[in-house]
This record gives structure tokens, C-alpha cells and sequence, in this order.
């Protein structure tokens, strides 16, 4: 995962996954759906509707919004980063027996989160019963230096997340596992088939201050980036 690409795997964002669907006016009545930590699309040259040197403008601000992020997020790397040993593999089968498990590595000092709860940023790590991450806010999964971004849960994640973090406190750490059913059932493919279970290292965080306004920049500075890879000008298409 190199911070300064944008990786594309549609469907697995955490679901934690971030769609941006956007609609274009007259340019285009329904957008393609961009995750966000998708992948770089291959250069485009002129003929895609956009220079090559505005897509370098675009990324040189989604490189400086990172670097403000990671400076503001340092902190909770730090913190985070030191569980990374626990991404281990499990059994598949009570993984799903289970439905729902969860473990607290480090207790929060912030506010519990209650069901329904969405006023709050993520860091996480997802991870199939064989090891194999599928998502993460690392930078980079087998040697971390630092987050490429946080998840705003307000845009939706799927049941066995939602469920898991109830009770937990902001500025803590927890493991949940998750059977199928409550992950992408058979409505999507993930770790290699359907209804497969997964496990997530969760650090939920205060969505405010400094760390907010930072993570904001960066998710918009990544659509725009998106926007450019796919021909598109996003600043100009919004100004019209």
C-alpha cells in the first residue's frame, strides 16, 4: 500500500468502505462509484478530457493533505500500530459460530459509544481468517510509518461493525470478529468466497478538532484525485 497511491477495491473498504456515487448535471447522470484507498488509475493523457497537468496539481494537494494529516494523527499511530502483532489467523468455522466476539486491547478515557452511534473517526485493520488484510488506514501493512486516512463511519458500514463497537470507548482499541452474516453475506465476494467471517482492529477516536478538519481535507482532496484519474475536473465541474 504505497501512501501515495489510491487503491481500488471496491466493495471492501471496511465497509467500511467510503462509495462517493456523484452526480455530474449534464456530464454524466450517475457517477462511478470510488472507494476510498482505491487504486491509482493509470495516467490518462489529454484525450481523457483532463491534462496531465492538472491531475499533477490534483495530486500535489492530496500529498500535501496527507502529510497534514499524518502530522495530526501521529499520536494515535503511535498508539495503534503497537497491536499490529495481533493480526493473526483464526478459525473460519468459530469464527462464524460465534457471530459476534468481541476483546478490548486497551480501554478508552473519551465517551461509550451506543448503538447507532456514527459521531466518531476510525482507524482500523481488517484481516481474513488465513491473515491476508484486506483494508487498513496503514500506510503500509507489514511495515507502518502512517495512516493514509481515518473512516468517517457516518458514511455507512456493514452490521457486524456497528453492533461490535457498542460499548466501547472513544481513544481505545478493540478486536471484533464477525461471522459472514453479519460481514457481506452472500452479497459479496471477500477472503475468497461469500459468507465468510471477518476480524477488524478497531481504534475509534473524537471526530473533532485539528484531527477532523484534517481527516475532511484529506477525503475530499482524495475524491478530486479520483475525479482527475477518471478524466473528470472536479473544481470546475463544481463551479459551473
Amino acid at each position: 500500500m504505497e501512501e501515495k497511491e489510491l487503491k481500488t477495491s471496491v466493495g471492501q473498504r471496511v465497509a467500511i468502505i467510503l462509495i462517493a456515487v456523484v452526480m455530474l448535471g449534464s456530464i454524466i447522470a450517475g457517477y462511478v462509484a470510488i472507494v476510498l484507498g482505491g487504486s491509482k488509475t493509470s495516467g490518462l493523457d489529454d484525450t481523457a478530457g483532463i491534462g496531465n497537468d492538472k491531475i499533477a496539481a490534483y495530486e500535489a494537494a492530496y500529498n500535501e493533505k496527507l502529510a497534514a494529516f499524518k502530522e495530526v494523527s501521529k499520536g494515535d499511530f503511535d498508539k495503534f500500530v503497537g497491536y499490529r502483532s495481533e493480526i493473526k489467523a483464526y478459525n473460519e468455522a468459530a469464527a462464524n459460530n460465534g457471530v459476534l466476539q468481541t476483546r478490548d486491547l486497551l480501554v478508552g478515557t473519551g465517551r461509550e459509544l451506543a448503538d447507532g452511534d456514527t459521531d466518531y473517526l476510525a482507524y482500523y485493520v481488517g484481516w481474513c481468517a488465513d491473515e491476508t488484510v484486506f483494508d487498513s488506514s496503514f500506510d503500509d501493512v507489514e511495515n507502518p510509518t502512517s495512516f493514509k486516512a481515518a473512516l468517517d463511519v457516518s458514511q455507512g458500514l456493514i452490521e457486524g461493525w456497528n453492533a461490535g463497537v457498542v460499548g466501547m470507548k472513544l481513544g481505545g482499541v478493540r478486536e471484533i470478529t464477525m461471522a459472514g452474516e453479519l460481514a457481506y453475506g452472500d452479497s459479496t465476494e471477500i477472503c475468497g468466497g461469500y459468507n465468510k467471517p471477518l476480524r477488524f482492529l478497531v481504534m475509534a477516536v473524537a471526530k473533532e478538532g485539528e484531527l477532523a478538519s484534517a481527516a475532511e481535507a484529506l477525503d475530499l482532496a482524495q475524491l478530486k484525485l479520483a475525479y482527475a484519474y477518471y478524466g473528470i475536473d472536479y473544481d470546475e465541474q463544481m463551479n459551473q
